[in-house]
């Protein structure tokens, strides 16, 4: 590889962090800027026709398999590449933002994978992108540990062939980077994300025996798997290592990427790793793109539609299939438990549902899943053990009992439960506490016992809205409208502050979540993702 030219990329509006020359490099920004320059003009385009898809979607209120691409679907003989050995077994993964502590805990978490996320466990704040790939460098050079300030409690590495494999998350395509620019543009948080991280570390991860693996986020069609495949070509050529060391695995959780997966993975089938089902963005994406759709489109509470729910049942199984016919993983949804230190009844029942939820995953044929906290590792494990003995996957399970018809991944009124008032409040109270911390540069927060991201607030507004715009009329007798959401809002408000005391209420960003929440919840126009505004908002 020749000598960079110098970066044209500026900093801006970016106050200097510690070591961040060692992120920050004239090569690495270089390299950053020669992304940009090839591909953002691709992803720009790909947006677009983001657009131009839900609108048909709003005439139609349908989907279905493309017949452009059944030749690809109907052609049995592709596979896509072997996994490499760091990532034949993953029976558990766990998931988390890269702050110090939590790259440590989740290296030493006993998964086979984490899940090092950039995206909705992370709120971009430049501290966080720039110090979050900071802390990956040293923990691959064994330069991390952490001394918890309010404890004591120090925590360092294991030994290597003890920590999880990485696979780094980047930033979905519509978010940009606004202290990255580019002749007074943007820099898209995607190629920021992963442009850093690759350039970096995928040598340095080769050294120990793995190698630069990606979760692939948000993606909606087969034509975004392209990009990224391309760039990833680029990539692997402008450093010098061989093609196909690049691993990615695709979350299928938009309702348009279900009706692509074979072809999400024969775009990317050199750099195939496999995909993964996203609960919470897929039912957003389901509201986002059917909000026109009528009342056989209303979602009942985010909690009452279960993975065993038909419509998600099909898309899961639809995924296992997919996936064990073209050699790729199946990986299972999110186990967001946060173990109680105080109710042990409340972690019984929890575990037991955590059990249930494994057992469910491990026997309809999925490699592995995920979990938010260390301590569901083990359940998590044990469910997948129970069917793996010392299998590294289930591969071999082919699924050819499924069949899906492409109306089944959206016969949302297949469900009998209905939204309820309680379930308004409840999206109302996660939605604020949730944006609040999001403010303040925290992408995963513990609520309710629950680890909620993004994709939480993303649900929680999206309800409200449609609800409201369905003219939902409650079992309580009352009607969603926007005067209740907001009477609703103000009692929430209320409440956190009589709960957390006038100080620490007026030293958080409680009033700015709630106007927030209600914006996007309320607004005529439906916002394409909470998190665009909320960027604007976001300090540092």
């Amino acid at each position: 590889m020749s000598a960079p030219a110098p970066s044209p990329l500026a900093i801006v509006e970016a106050e200097p962090l510690p070591r961040q020359e060692e992120v920050l490099t004239d090569a690495a920004l270089a390299f950053v800027a020669e992304l940009h320059r090839r591909f953002t003009p691709r992803r720009d385009e790909l947006l677009a026709r983001r657009a131009e898809r839900r609108a048909e979607i709003a005439r139609t209120s349908t989907l279905d398999f493309l017949p452009e691409t059944a030749a690809i679907r109907a052609d049995d003989s592709w596979k896509v590449a072997p996994a490499p050995a760091a990532l034949n077994d993953r029976r558990v993964e766990i998931t988390g933002p890269t702050d110090r502590k939590m790259t440590i805990n989740a290296l030493n978490s006993g998964a086979r994978v984490w899940l090092a996320d950039f995206e909705d466990a992370s709120a971009p704040t430049w501290e966080n992108v720039v110090l979050g790939q900071r802390n990956l460098i040293d923990a691959y050079e064994r330069k991390i540990d952490f001394t918890d300030p309010a404890s004591g409690k120090t925590y360092a590495l294991r030994p290597n062939d003890e920590l999880a494999t990485v696979v780094m998350r980047p930033r979905g395509w519509h978010l940009e980077e606004r202290h990255l620019q580019f002749e007074g543009r943007p820099v898209p948080g995607a190629l920021v994300d992963f442009g850093l991280y690759f350039f970096h570390n995928a040598q340095r991860l080769i050294d120990l025996g793995k190698g630069p693996y990606f979760y692939l986020p948000k993606t909606e069609s087969y034509l975004e798997a392209r990009l990224w495949n391309d760039i990833f070509v680029f990539a692997q050529n402008y450093v010098g290592i061989p093609q196909g060391t690049v691993r990615a695995t695709v979350l299928i959780e938009t309702i348009t990427a279900a009706y692509e997966m074979e072809e999400i993975l024969y775009e990317l089938r050199d750099h195939a790793a496999g995909l993964n089902a996203g609960r919470w963005d897929y039912l957003f994406s389901i509201v986002k793109n059917f909000r026109d759709g009528g009342a056989k489109f209303v979602l009942p509470d985010r909690n009452a539609v279960t993975m065993t729910a038909p419509f998600m049942r099909a898309y899961t199984e639809l995924l296992v299939r997919t996936c064990h016919k073209r050699g790729a993983h199946a990986i299972g949804g999110m186990a967001a438990f946060i173990p109680s230190r105080r109710d042990a009844e409340v972690n019984k029942v929890a575990f037991e549902k955590v059990k249930a939820d494994k057992d469910r995953e491990a026997a309809d044929g999925f490699d592995g899943s995920w979990v938010a906290h260390p301590d569901l590792v083990p359940i998590a494990l044990a469910s997948f053990d129970a069917v793996l003995g010392e299998k590294p996957n289930q591969k071999d399970r082919l699924r050819e009992d499924v069949s899906v018809a492409p109306g089944d991944l959206i016969a949302i009124d297949s469900l009998d439960a209905r939204p309820t008032y309680e379930g308004l409040r409840n999206a109302v109270q996660v939605g604020i506490r949730y944006i609040e911390a999001w403010l303040r540069g925290l992408g995963a927060v513990a609520i309710f016992n629950l680890m909620e991201d993004a994709a939480t607030a993303e649900i929680s507004r999206s309800q409200i809205w449609q609800w409201i715009n369905a003219g939902v009329v409650f079992e309580n007798g009352e009607l969603a409208t926007p005067e209740l959401a907001r009477k609703v809002a103000a009692q929430e408000l209320a409440a956190i502050r009589a709960e957390i005391g006038e100080e620490a209420f007026a030293a958080g960003k409680w009033q700015q979540a709630h106007d927030l929440l209600l914006r996007v919840s309320l607004d005529a126009d439906y916002a394409d993702f909470l998190t665009l505004p909320a960027y604007e908002q976001l300090t540092g």
